[in-house]
């Protein structure tokens, strides 16, 4: 079985003088990660290099400082900066706030009773959350907010909307 992985967000920062990062994150809660052993950091595309985590601490709701072992410096810290941080699946369950937009990765997408597919990204924007599936081979960007959401039911991993006509054929 191949390991998932989820994107939380990423490096934004280093901080202090022993390599200690501050990781911005969208699990929609203060958390400290210690349900992860280790965070992925993608160093080059499609590529996940695990950094074992020695502490962490929450600042706020967004972001964490974080010592990854192995990064023992301010430079060694830097070059990290900017990078996409990821979680295996298992961790991200336990850390991602249930009402957090990224907590619907992996659900199902329903369409007045017709299944559409599997959510692989949501995209926070500052109006609304975008989540993108693969519908018929293509990937479709579905608008999630008050008019299109119907229910979540987080039992069945499912996410029912009712979208407007249209909306799917510009992916068919």
């Amino acid at each position: 079985m191949s390991t998932s992985y989820i994107n939380i967000g990423k490096i934004v920062a280093s901080f202090g003088l022993k390599g200690e990062v501050i990781v911005q994150h969208a699990l929609g809660k203060k958390t400290t990660l210690k349900a992860a052993e280790a965070l992925f950091v993608e160093e080059i595309k499609g590529s996940y290099l695990p950094y074992f985590i020695e502490e962490s601490k929450a600042k706020d709701e967004t972001e964490i400082y974080v010592k990854l072992e192995g990064i023992d410096s301010k430079e060694a810290a830097r070059k990290l900066n900017q990078k996409q941080v990821w979680l295996q699946e298992e961790s991200f369950r336990k850390l991602a706030g249930k009402t957090a937009p990224i907590a619907l990765i992996g659900f199902t997408m329903i369409n007045e009773g017709n299944v559409l597919g599997k959510v692989e990204e949501v995209i926070e924007q500052p109006h609304q959350v975008l989540l993108m599936i693969n519908y018929k081979g293509k990937e479709a960007l579905i608008p999630l907010h008050g008019e299109t959401l119907k229910k979540i039911d987080q039992q069945k991993k499912e996410v029912h909307v009712k979208l407007p006509d249209g909306l799917l054929d510009i992916y068919a």
